[in-house]
């Protein structure tokens, strides 16, 4: 057996010991620092100031070919629930109003409305029967009537979207969040009261979440980029009105 002098012993234990030492501290400084970035492995906008994640968020719904967006709206001292899809040339969804609901089409510019004979009955106030004929029906709206402006823009991204994705006030950003899993940044806009929106720190940062100013409602926005069919009812199932449909 050959002897393996005694210098060359302590050198090889202490080049390993070095190398175990280095090792170890690099795995202890990774770990660190992964645990303590809550934007590692995002998609980075929660670094940025709350101006340029507004203006991302925004960017990126303005260029989503759809979205389905639910929750509430108050306007004009009057609650919508709103539960729609939308896209460039239409949209469709249930809208619900003063314990009403009805759903809306519209396939570009041809608006339909559907509803039972709750909605109608409160509607129809000039007693020609328009009840019967209207309950469970997609009703045309006429494109000079009065309800067809404002019904349409609950089915028309652009509008609904420029009306609703707001902040006001100084905007800052109010640490990381959750939405159904999703990581998001808050951005606020008067620390809240000029309403909150959560942005997605996964992949594009779409909004996820909007609390508008002044209790005016709380939006949830989902599947989007997600196409979905527009279909014209069936004739069988549609009824043109004529002229001016019963006011609501």
């Amino acid at each position: 057996m050959t002897a393996i002098p005694r210098g060359r012993t302590r050198r090889t234990a202490l080049v390993t010991a070095t190398c175990a030492l280095a090792v170890t501290g690099a795995m202890v400084l990774s770990g660190c620092g992964g645990g303590d970035d809550p934007d590692a492995g995002t998609n980075g906008v929660g670094k940025l100031p709350a101006g340029k994640i507004q203006s991302r968020s925004r960017a990126a719904a303005d260029g989503a070919a759809a979205v389905r967006l639910s929750g509430t709206v108050v306007t004009s001292g009057r609650t919508y629930r709103l539960d729609m899809r939308l896209k460039a040339d239409g949209g469709t969804g249930s809208v619900t109003s003063q314990g009403a609901a009805f759903r809306l089409l519209r396939i570009g510019r041809e608006l339909y409305l559907k509803a039972g004979a709750d909605f109608w009955d409160h509607a129809d106030g000039d007693g020609d029967g328009a009840v019967g004929k209207l309950d469970g029906k997609y009703v045309k709206v006429p494109q000079g009537d009065p309800a067809y402006k404002k019904f349409s823009g609950f089915t028309d991204k652009d509008v609904l979207l420029d009306g609703l994705l707001t902040l006001h006030g100084t905007l800052a950003t109010e640490g990381h969040h959750d939405q159904g899993g999703t990581p998001t940044i808050r951005v606020t806009g008067d620390k809240g009261a000029g309403g909150t929106l959560d942005v997605s720190l996964q992949g594009t940062p779409y909004p996820l979440r909007l609390v508008r100013a002044g209790g005016a409602g709380t939006l949830r926005f989902s599947d989007w980029g997600r196409n979905f069919a527009l279909t014209e009812p069936a004739t069988s199932d549609t009824v043109d009105y004529g002229k001016q449909l019963p006011t609501s």
